[in-house]
């Protein structure tokens, strides 16, 4: 908001501009708001139409003077003047010419109170005159001199554009040495043989009427000392190595050392040098005493031109144009002088004075020369004007003092020079008004909290009101501190809170009376994103959610956009008050999304980019190159990373021998990479293709690369996994992993096997085969070999294998451990001991002794037990071997025997071992839970454990109170062996308690089982009372009770009928039942009771007929029968009027306090 000074004069005219009210309640001047331009050139095949349009009140009348005589429309019948407009309308339909209504025109727009004029507007007929006809010769011209083409073109209205054109409409192309001048002329620095062999024809452009008219062309004729040759000719040395005399600098434009040049202020300079010599001369510009404008120059033309945009007096000066080859330079000197049309200072505005009052009516201008000051009144000069004594006119001012109604009037200023002129209406007009509100009447604005807020009370009153400001029609003005009055009645509140809610009311004052208004101010809280959208990547087909969560004070909506255009919600694209969910995005999801939360008075945005992840193109255009015996190089051209960068590529191969059609993985590559060496494998019949990686994915793979087969070669590799072992007892097979197929390197693949007795020196026996195996048969049990392997193939031998040992069949063993014992048994562990056996005995590979062991019986009468057997191992060779078992199941009796093992067999059994496990606390009891509960009992009920681990000599139940998270003091219950339920009575049925229940034996206590009770109601699973309700004394005590009362009422009410008496009958008299009775079907209790949805007692009911009947007087209540009936009879305020009268009495007056009175006191 601009903050006004102003003198009061100023501010009646800038409380006029802000507020003026309406026409139709005071009388204006005319005030011309829209007109033709000065210079004002129409094209002759239309009509022309110039503008005059102008306000008042009363509506103003128009008259034109042309050339500044009156000009009748009235007698022309093709002029015609619009409706309620001063615009003229020339038609040439029915014939005429448009050249005869050419001249100075000017608008005058009057009312009774004053006449307001136009600029004077000069209509000229657009031109465009043909070229003149002439015969133009050849032009003769030396190579290397320079040369000027005149254009000339016709002067047209406006000034044409020329253009240089050759005979077949191709525009001639310009460069430094040869261009067209500002007055359309051709320069050529120097000439070329070249330059002849296309003719030169100027054209001329206008632009007005969209006409280009042509000159005759030019044709050259270049003359030469040395025979030219075209194909000599290059851009370096034009002449074609050819001596042709070189030149100093001339001038050609402008001619001598210096000129002059006249610009006016704010129009554009234009200077130009064109200089002839050889070589082609460069062109500097610079000013004499300072530098160039930077930022209003531009050299044009190759520098041939410097142009000034939007001149100043500070560009007049000397600016030196210099042109230089290496022969010498030149200079020229332009001095510019910046001359000035008028232009304003200070333009008079409109003025509004109360009668008596002084104002003063100011036109100041500039220019160059300085611009003479001349008023008018009216259309007519001041000095002939009628002599008005409370006017005074002091050069640009005109001061009025103690105006009288009457003497409205329109004043003119101009200011002229001999380049322009200036020309302003402003009216002068004497009202005398009461203060008048122009707003809206008791306006609601709604602001946001911490908001710089403006309360607008615009205004009117003649003299000018003063205004003041009041909050609800308390205290003195408001100005000052938060608060700031402006001139025009604006009221600024600088930071809006909440207590700066309220009416806030303003009232104008003058001589003339008083006005006022309100506005209610209400403080809202800011709409704000408080969870924006946030920047995210999403991989194309998924899904893409932007949040957008606000909180306002007021209802809100939500709109998105998408790069700020309208976002259009479908199928894929859906939204709700919190978020904006894309589904299956694709590539023109991509973009820039704003959510926009709007309220009625404010609004919050946030932004946010979705980027749309793909998997890269497949690469393309696969070649292949520098072959090799054992490589070739493979080269590709990358496809779009679709946003997400390349990480790697991958190289896959096809073979077309031993598994033609599948592809596979050779290599791969950094991203960096696309042109790589691969490594291959001999005897292959290759082609490749490429896999594009990135954060998606795999792209599609390209097509397939030429085939490339390489030469074969012996084996490189060796068989793998060679070993030998008995399948039998007297043989031993020995096999290996055949060669893969890229590892065969050639045709006729196939394996020597050698193989002799380990630490003998006998000879290697060898076999040759195509298989993956091979038997020997030994009859020798267990013997070990020493076995090596070789792979070949047409092209020869690949190398040997290291010898690996390998041994014949295993046979049982002959020999079982002995002297199984086992000591300190404990309840759940034993230690064991036995014999070895002589390890040649085993007839194989040693691979341990093996325990087997069972659980036999329990020592507990009566539970039955696992037989399952278990095994455990041992391997060991020490002379005294020893073992423990554990995880054994306490007071039970156990079996165990042990066996020697080797690879196939076992050995027979040793001897079988029984010992028994001592005696341990038992295992958690089998079940424990809460199956019965009533009101004031909890049943508890348990089985006894699986493993009891020894004799149960009883149970121990500990419990304690529960609330939250603090215990009550510890309980314990002890039974015997055969009690597996307990019933607990509890004081208070809402109590939780918290159970702990453990089985002993003579060992101690064994593992617990907790549980924790829940609570009365319905929780958890139904517990079932089991207690019938119909035999409990307090039950059938009230039903007794309810029934004597019912039949009590029967009697009472079957009296009082029989003897016609009238008695209040109550609606209902239902008694609840006691909570005990309101049983779920589930057995579970509701503790709610219909006296929760039953009326008070003595409460009213609805007044819409329920009405309770009554023997009481309506008069009593009501002051004598002042009380007040709705239209069915009603009663309305039946127990108010008395204490509102009472409340009301003493007030003298019912009138309400009216803020405004209290202001106007005020005030």
């Amino acid at each position: 908001c601009v903050e006004f000074a102003c003198s009061p004069w100023a501010c009646v005219s800038i409380l006029l501009v802000l507020w003026f009210p309406p026409t139709d309640q005071r009388h204006q001047p005319p005030t011309i708001i829209k007109q033709s331009v000065k210079d004002y050139i129409v094209d002759p095949r239309d009509n022309i139409i110039i503008e005059c349009e102008a306000k008042g009140n009363p509506v103003p009348v128009f008259e034109w003077r042309r050339s500044g005589r009156f000009f009748n429309i009235g007698k022309d019948p093709r002029v015609n003047m619009r409706k309620r407009s001063g615009t003229l309308e020339i038609s040439f339909l029915s014939g005429g010419r448009p050249e005869d209504y050419e001249g100075e025109y000017q608008c005058v727009a009057s009312n009774n109170l004053g006449k307001a004029l136009s600029n004077k507007i000069l209509l000229r007929v657009s031109k465009a005159p043909l070229w003149p006809k002439e015969e133009l010769e050849p032009v003769l011209v030396t190579e290397g001199s320079s040369l000027v083409l005149p254009c000339n073109p016709p002067p047209g209205l406006p000034p044409p554009s020329p253009f240089w054109m050759d005979s077949n409409m191709i525009p001639i192309p310009q460069d430094k040495r040869l261009s067209m001048g500002l007055n359309g002329d051709l320069y050529f620095s120097n000439v070329l043989v070249q330059d002849a062999q296309r003719d030169y024809s100027c054209n001329a452009r206008f632009v007005f009427i969209h006409t280009i008219q042509q000159k005759d062309p030019f044709t050259l004729r270049v003359q030469t000392k040395e025979p030219y040759n075209d194909t000599s000719y290059n851009a370096t040395d034009p002449y074609g190595g050819r001596k042709v005399p070189e030149s100093t600098p001339t001038f050609l434009t402008p001619s001598g050392t210096e000129s002059s040049k006249m610009v006016l202020r704010d129009e554009e300079l234009l200077l130009e040098c064109i200089a002839a010599g050889l070589p082609t001369p460069t062109i500097k510009w610079f000013k004499k005493g300072g530098d160039l404008p930077g930022r209003k120059v531009k050299f044009e033309n190759f520098n041939k031109t410097l142009r000034i945009i939007k001149v100043s007096e500070e560009d007049d000066g000397e600016y030196v144009c210099m042109a230089n080859n290496h022969l010498g330079s030149i200079r020229h000197s332009i001095f510019v002088q910046v001359k000035a049309a008028p232009y304003w200072l200070d333009k008079p505005t409109d003025l509004v004075l109360a009668p008596d009052d002084n104002g003063r009516l100011v036109c100041r201008a500039n220019g160059n020369p300085k611009p003479t000051i001349q008023w008018f009144v009216n259309g007519e000069p001041i000095e002939s004007a009628p002599v008005n004594p409370n006017r005074h006119v002091l050069g640009d001012t005109i001061m009025f003092n103690s105006v009288q109604i009457g003497s409205s009037a329109v004043y003119q200023c101009n200011a002229s020079n001999h380049h322009g002129y200036l020309l302003a209406n402003a009216f002068v007009s004497v009202l005398d008004m009461a203060p008048t509100m122009l707003g809206p009447k008791n306006q609601l604005i709604k602001v946001t909290r911490n908001n710089r807020t403006f309360l607008h009370c615009p205004f009117f009153g003649s003299p000018l009101p003063s205004l003041r400001w009041f909050k609800n029609g308390q205290g003195s003005g408001l100005d000052g501190g938060q608060y700031r009055v402006y001139i025009n009645g604006t009221l600024e509140i600088k930071r809006t809170r909440k207590e700066d809610e309220g009416i806030y009311t303003c009232v104008a004052t003058s001589s003339s009376g008083t006005a006022d208004n309100q506005v209610r101010l209400e403080v809202k809280e800011p709409t704000r994103i408080i969870q924006a959208p946030v920047d995210q990547s999403t991989v194309r087909g998924f899904t893409a959610l932007f949040d957008c969560k606000s909180e306002s004070g007021l209802p809100t909506s939500v709109t998105w956009t998408k790069d700020d255009k309208p976002l259009h919600l479908g199928r894929r694209l859906r939204k709700d008050e919190k978020s904006l969910t894309i589904a299956n995005v694709n590539e023109g999801d991509e973009g820039m999304y704003t959510c926009t939360v709007t309220s009625e008075i404010d609004q919050d945005s946030a932004s946010a980019r979705l980027t749309v992840l793909a998997r890269p193109d497949p690469p393309m255009d696969l070649d292949l190159s520098d072959p090799a015996l054992r490589s070739v190089r493979l080269t590709w051209i990358p496809g779009n990373e679709n946003r997400s960068p390349i990480t790697e590529f991958l190289v896959q191969f096809e073979e077309n021998h031993w598994d033609p059609g599948r592809w596979q993985d050779l290599a791969t590559y950094p991203e960096d990479l696309n042109s790589v060496i691969l490594q291959l494998a001999p005897y292959v019949n290759y082609q490749f293709r490429v896999i594009a990686v990135n954060a998606v994915g795999q792209s599609l793979p390209s097509k397939p690369s030429p085939r490339y087969k390489t030469s074969g070669a012996p084996p490189d590799a060796i068989p793998r996994e060679l070993r030998g072992w008995g399948s039998q007892k007297d043989n031993m097979e020995i096999t290996w992993e055949p060669l893969r197929d890229l590892e065969r390197n050639g045709p006729n693949l196939h394996y020597i096997v050698w193989w002799r007795q380990k630490d003998s020196a006998a000879d290697w026996n060898n076999v040759t085969t195509f298989h993956s195996k091979h038997v020997i048969h030994s009859n020798e049990t267990y013997v070990p070999y020493e076995i090596k392997i070789q792979a070949r193939n047409d092209f020869g031998s690949g190398p040997e294998s290291n010898v690996v040992i390998g041994y014949s069949g295993e046979d049982k063993p002959t020999r079982a451990p002995t002297d199984l014992r086992v000591s300190k048994v404990t309840s759940t562990r034993a230690n064991i001991r036995w014999i070895p056996v002589d390890l040649s005995s085993v007839q194989g590979e040693f691979k341990e002794y093996r325990l087997y062991y069972w659980r036999e019986s329990s020592l507990v009468p009566g539970l039955v037990v696992n037989k399952e057997k278990k095994v455990k191992g041992f391997y060991t060779t020490v002379a005294a071997p020893n073992g423990f078992l554990s995880d054994l199941v306490p007071y039970s009796n156990y079996k165990m025997f042990m066996v020697v093992a080797n690879s196939r067999f076992e050995s027979p059994p040793s001897n079988t071992v029984i010992f028994t496990t001592k005696e341990d606390v038992p295992d958690a009891p089998r079940y424990f839970r809460i199956n019965r509960r009533s009101m004031d009992t909890i049943h508890l009920k348990w089985d006894k454990p699986l493993e009891p681990n020894g004799i149960i000599i009883g149970y121990q139940l500990n419990y304690q109170t529960v609330n939250g998270s603090r215990l009550g003091p510890l309980k314990i219950e002890t039974f015997q062996p055969n009690e597996t339920q307990f019933t607990l009575r509890v004081p208070d049925r809402s109590t939780r308690y918290k159970f702990m229940l453990s089985a002993r034996t003579q060992k101690g206590a064994g593992e617990v089982f907790s549980e924790e009770s829940p609570h009365f109601t319905n929780e958890g699973e139904p517990y079932i009372n089991e207690v019938d309700i119909a035999t409990q004394g307090w039950f059938i005590g009230l039903m007794c009770a309810i029934a004597l009362i019912i039949l009590i009422l029967l009697i009472v009410c079957f009296i009082k009928r029989s003897r016609g008496g009238k008695y209040p009958v109550r609606d209902k008299k239902d008694l609840p039942l006691d909570p005990v009775d309101q049983k779920d079907q589930d057995g579970s209790f509701d503790y709610h009771s219909d006296e929760d949805n039953k009326p008070l007692q003595g409460s009213q009911t609805s007044l819409d007929g329920n009405v309770k009947e009554s023997d009481d007087s309506l008069v009593d209540y009501g002051e004598g029968g002042d009380g007040q009936f709705n239209e069915d009879g009603s009663f309305i305020g039946q127990y108010t009027v008395k204490k509102d009268k009472d409340e009301t009495e003493g007030n003298e007056s019912s009138e309400a306090t009216s803020p405004v009175n209290a202001i106007y006191s005020l005030a």
